[in-house]
């Protein structure tokens, strides 16, 4: 009998330990948003940006991850993807903000969305706001750090410039709704692809156009928005792709600070880093990827073998490109490893003008600093979302799932 005692304490004790592991989680939901040129579930066939040809989003939530996937403007800059974020998320009309858009010249209000949660920041059973898990990849990686900063501090221009009954709760502050950011292969300071802004619009040509291949498609009949009308950039009733980009690429925003070319190059990143620091309270997590190799012996990079071919032009521009201008950021050979789009160095975490701290992962991982996963080496920009690549990357988004869940509330 004192066996069978002693059994039953230690199955009650292995049951409470158990039970006390899981409360330690947290069962916040991840939300993907993704980078430059991306695109929402419903575009491309259903060819998914998140997967390809694999729903990466669905794998999640079928394996007991809660996951939604954010659409924002595949070119916008990061403020205005972050504004269109959080209204996609909490429902509503995207509000741009009075004073930025009176700044900027383009319409204050977008597009109005039910919302994907709805309940996001409101209040649990235990009275603690109901947060997020934000992953972003290339661009997306920028848009959920400055979402995770207006959250947190809102926008102070926006409050003097906006009565308090018309502001968006956006840019009011004090909303601590984002558990953990995570990037990949994130341009935190830049690529060297947007350091000339002439080059960008002929480059989102050429990757729309790869695109275009990969789903299986005739470019001119790729079922693709880049929802610019705050630009007055609508695409028209029966107005075909081609058309519709070569407006896109003729129009003046490519000049603007308002844009994607300028957050994405270096000088605009670093304008970034300096408006949106990393906030106290949230865990950030940041992954590089890598697919070239130096050549002997100028030491300039070029891709493996394994690269996606799409991807080699600007591998090749990027593994040779330098720059050494006043009142420009300086760009050398450090900068020369890439994983086809953007600099390996600029993934780890912002470091231009940036106050964060980026240290290497350890348990447990720190708040308020970049806790840097490393290099997947081998892997280009698209593998790691599992585009034009033989990888399973399901199982690699499980175990960063898991990693995320297990973080203390």
């Amino acid at each position: 009998m004192p066996f069978l005692k002693s059994s039953r304490f230690l199955l009650s004790l292995v049951l409470v330990l158990a039970a006390c592991a899981v409360r330690a989680g947290n069962g916040y939901p991840l939300v993907l948003v993704h980078g430059f040129t991306g695109w929402g579930r419903d575009e491309l066939l259903g060819f998914k940006y998140w997967g390809g040809f694999e729903d990466l989003q669905e794998r999640l939530n079928r394996a007991g991850h809660r996951t939604y996937t954010g659409v924002v403007g595949p070119l916008a800059s990061n403020w205005d993807r972050a504004c269109e974020l959080y209204a996609y998320l909490k429902g509503g009309t995207v509000d741009y903000g009075q004073a930025h858009a009176a700044a900027h010249g383009h319409a204050r209000h977008g597009r109005t969305f039910p919302g994907l949660y709805p309940d996001w920041g409101t209040a649990d059973a235990g009275g603690r706001p109901r947060k997020v898990h934000l992953i972003g990849h290339s661009q997306g990686g920028q848009t959920v750090r400055a979402l995770a900063a207006l959250l947190a501090q809102g926008a102070p221009e926006e409050r003097a410039a906006t009565p308090a009954t018309e502001i968006s709760p956006l840019f009011q502050g004090g909303k601590f709704w984002v558990h953990s950011v995570t990037t990949l292969a994130s341009p935190h300071d830049g690529t060297s692809i947007a350091a000339d802004d002439s080059q960008l619009p002929s480059f989102a040509r050429k990757a729309l156009l790869g695109l275009a291949a990969l789903v299986g498609v005739r470019p001119d009949e790729l079922p693709y928005d880049f929802k610019l009308e705050q630009w007055g950039l609508r695409r028209e009733p029966g107005e075909s792709f081609d058309a519709y980009l070569s407006r896109v690429e003729r129009s003046p925003i490519w000049h603007s600070r308002d844009i994607s070319g300028w957050d994405l190059s270096p000088d605009g990143a670093k304008e970034l880093n300096r408006r949106f620091p990393a906030q106290p309270e949230v865990y950030y997590f940041s992954w590089a990827t890598s697919a070239t190799v130096p050549l002997w012996p100028s030491r300039h990079q070029v891709p493996r073998p394994t690269m996606l071919p799409q991807l080699w032009f600007a591998a090749l521009f990027i593994g040779a490109y330098t720059r050494d201008e006043p009142d420009h950021v300086r760009i050398d050979a450090s900068w020369w490893e890439n994983d086809g789009l953007v600099n390996t160095r600029s993934m780890a975490g912002p470091t231009l003008d940036s106050p964060d701290r980026i240290v290497a992962y350890g348990e447990p991982p720190q708040r308020g600093a970049w806790n840097y996963r490393g290099v997947l080496a081998g892997w280009d920009h698209m593998d790691i979302i599992g585009i034009g690549t033989t990888r399973d990357v399901g199982d690699w988004y499980l175990a960063l799932a898991r990693s995320l869940a297990d973080l203390p509330p």
